[in-house]
C-alpha cells in the first residue's frame, strides 16, 4: 500500500511539473489538428480527478465528478489548484485506516491510471506546440 501511495505522489509531482513551467499561452495550445481541449483543460480534469476520487477514497466508493478550478487559462490559479488537489488526496490517504479494502485500492489504483493516461496526453499536446519538458518529467519517459 506504501508503494501504491508512493506513486501516487510521485505522478502528481510530474504532473505538477509540467504545469509549472506553462504560461497562460500555452495554458491555452491545443493538440495541433487533433481534436481536444486545451492543455488547461487537461490540468482540470486531472484536479476533478485528484478531488473526485480523494472524495471516493473517503467514502469507499464513488461519489460523482467536480471540479474546484475555474480559471484554466491562468498558471498561478492551474498550480494551485494542482498543488491543493494533491494536498487534499494525501490527507484523505492519511486519515483512512489501513489496512484499505478492496474498493479504495480500486479508487487509487483507477486514479493512478487516470493521472498517468494524462501524461501520455500532455506529451503530446508539448510536443504539438514545441513545449520543452522539464528534466524531471522528461527523465521518468525517457523524452529528450
Amino acid at each position: 500500500m506504501e508503494t501504491l501511495r508512493t506513486r501516487l505522489v510521485q505522478a502528481a509531482e510530474l504532473t505538477n511539473s509540467l504545469a509549472a513551467q506553462l504560461s497562460a499561452e500555452q495554458l491555452q495550445s491545443y493538440n495541433g489538428e487533433a481534436p481536444s481541449n486545451s492543455i488547461g483543460g487537461q490540468f482540470w480534469c486531472v484536479v476533478g480527478a485528484r478531488e473526485s476520487y480523494a472524495r471516493a477514497f473517503t467514502a469507499g466508493e464513488w461519489q460523482g465528478f467536480s471540479c474546484s478550478l475555474q480559471d484554466i487559462q491562468t498558471p498561478g490559479s492551474v498550480q494551485a489548484a494542482l498543488a491543493d488537489s494533491q494536498t487534499a488526496l494525501l490527507n484523505a490517504l492519511a486519515v483512512t485506516e489501513q489496512p484499505w479494502d478492496e474498493a479504495r485500492l480500486k479508487i487509487l489504483y483507477d486514479l493512478l491510471e487516470h493521472e498517468a493516461q494524462h501524461h501520455g496526453q500532455l506529451i503530446r499536446y508539448f510536443y504539438a506546440n514545441s513545449i520543452p519538458f522539464p528534466a524531471d518529467f522528461a527523465h521518468r519517459y525517457a523524452l529528450s
